[in-house]
């Protein structure tokens, strides 16, 4: 029987539903912006991917060399980099995968977002896929509250940025993306919510 968690980490559930339904097929090429500890790159790592990552955290990319060093050693160290989304050094198009998981609701306000967004989106290649999980008041009605800048206070006592449908739908025309699929949110016991945001750049 499969070790399923050896094999696939703590990948995100979401992530793992784009990979049952064959969207991230070997031999593509993944980078993760904001990679954390590498909780979604377990899989990718295994199975033979081309594997980039980054994070301003030294060390979340520490671990991730570590990681990448046990799993695919034959990845070069360059591939994993202390950095941010909104100031990569990483070449445009890099990547036919980008993810975004649990990034981008970080941002300290409107411009600090489109610049995380806009960085890593210019990592995708043309007619790659991009996935993004980040938390938004969708479900939450008037459970949050403002605090400028679209940052808001949540229930779970938590400050984030947030989306909704609207703004989302409006980034996708901006970005000239495809919306693969409806957005999609989980509401945690009206404490906070968090969508999944999946575009294929044209191409």
């Amino acid at each position: 029987m499969t070790d399923l968690p050896a094999l696939l980490g703590p990948i995100d559930i979401y992530l793992f539903d784009q990979l049952l339904r064959g969207r991230i097929a070997p031999g593509r090429s993944v980078l993760d912006a904001g990679c954390g500890h590498g909780r979604n790159l377990v899989f990718f790592l295994r199975e033979g991917y081309e594997v980039y990552a980054l994070d301003p955290d030294p060390e979340a990319v520490h671990g991730v060399r570590a990681l990448a060093r046990e799993l695919a050693p034959g990845l070069p160290a360059a591939n994993f980099r202390e950095e941010s989304a909104e100031a990569s050094t990483f070449p445009e198009g890099t990547a036919d995968v980008v993810l975004s998981s649990a990034v981008l609701h970080f941002a300290r306000d409107e411009s600090h977002f489109r610049a995380m967004l806009l960085g890593s989106w210019r990592l995708l290649k043309p007619g790659g896929l991009f996935f993004c999980r980040l938390a938004s008041s969708i479900g939450l009605g008037d459970r949050v509250r403002p605090r400028g800048g679209r940052r808001f206070g949540l229930p779970d006592g938590s400050e984030r940025f947030l989306v909704d449908e609207p703004y989302l739908l409006a980034l996708t025309a901006e970005l000239g993306g495809e919306l693969l699929d409806p957005l999609k949110t989980t509401v945690v016991q009206d404490q906070r919510a968090m969508t999944t945001w999946v575009l294929r750049k044209a191409g």
